[in-house]
């Protein structure tokens, strides 16, 4: 498995004490699989995609990316691992304003140690659409033109897990749709492991597999007819 999540719980402390986000998740992914996360605002998606990518640590239990187990690494360990497998899209975008498209792609790459990092990052550019826009800067480009740089991002790289949180969320449908086409698109081109975080029943609805939690809890799992079909 990809992912392997045993017994996985979540607590936070806040202000009126301690939160329980997520209670006793259990799950696999298989290599390949694209997973959508689904359910209402507040039940835990975006914190269960944060364990997956180790971005969070789990109270309890176990959450194991490529046969390593993330809870028992530190967090400079965790920056080495996601930088070498696992590539995250953001809602809202989270490009460094500073830098052009093209810097913002090539600098994971860079951080890697490529040395053809900016080739990489124009051929990436290139494949969402924005090979004419590798010099411009975030605050140049409108909303989807920043989610496609985060995307040639994460996927630069060659990531074997990709995560994305609500990819389309802060996008009009025209867009959201395009940003869907070229996410699994990126999927297909490298073969990653996409596991996503959507409200968008049309996105959840190309995934293989759809898992919907309530109240931080698995209520169900259901798996897309066709890709049961070619089992």
């Amino acid at each position: 498995m990809v992912l392997s999540l045993r017994d996985v719980s979540l607590s936070l402390e806040g202000n009126a004490g301690t939160v329980d986000i997520l209670h006793d998740i259990t799950l696999d992914v298989a290599r390949g699989d694209t997973l959508g996360l689904v359910g209402p605002s507040g039940s835990g998606k975006s914190s269960l995609l944060m364990l997956m990518g180790g971005l969070e640590r789990a109270t309890s239990g176990r959450v194991e990316a490529l046969g390593h187990d993330l809870t028992a690494m530190d967090e400079d360990a965790l920056a080495r691992f996601r930088r070498s497998h696992m590539g995250v899209v953001f809602q809202s975008f989270h490009l460094i304003p500073t830098m052009t498209a093209l810097e913002n792609v090539a600098t994971p790459l860079e951080l890697a140690g490529a040395r053809d990092a900016f080739d990489r990052a124009e051929a990436e550019l290139d494949a969402v659409g924005l090979g004419h826009r590798t010099g411009h800067y975030p605050s140049q480009m409108s909303g989807g033109e920043q989610q496609r740089v985060a995307l040639a991002r994460a996927a630069a790289p060659r990531p074997d897990i990709l995560l994305a949180d609500e990819p389309t969320g802060n996008l009009d449908q025209a867009t959201g749709e395009a940003i869907m086409d070229l996410l699994f698109g990126l999927r297909d081109r490298h073969g990653a492991t996409l596991v996503l975080v959507t409200h968008a029943t049309e996105l959840a609805a190309r995934c293989d597999r759809t898992v919907r939690l309530v109240d931080g809890r698995l209520e169900s799992e259901s798996r897309r007819a066709a890709a049961s079909a070619a089992e």
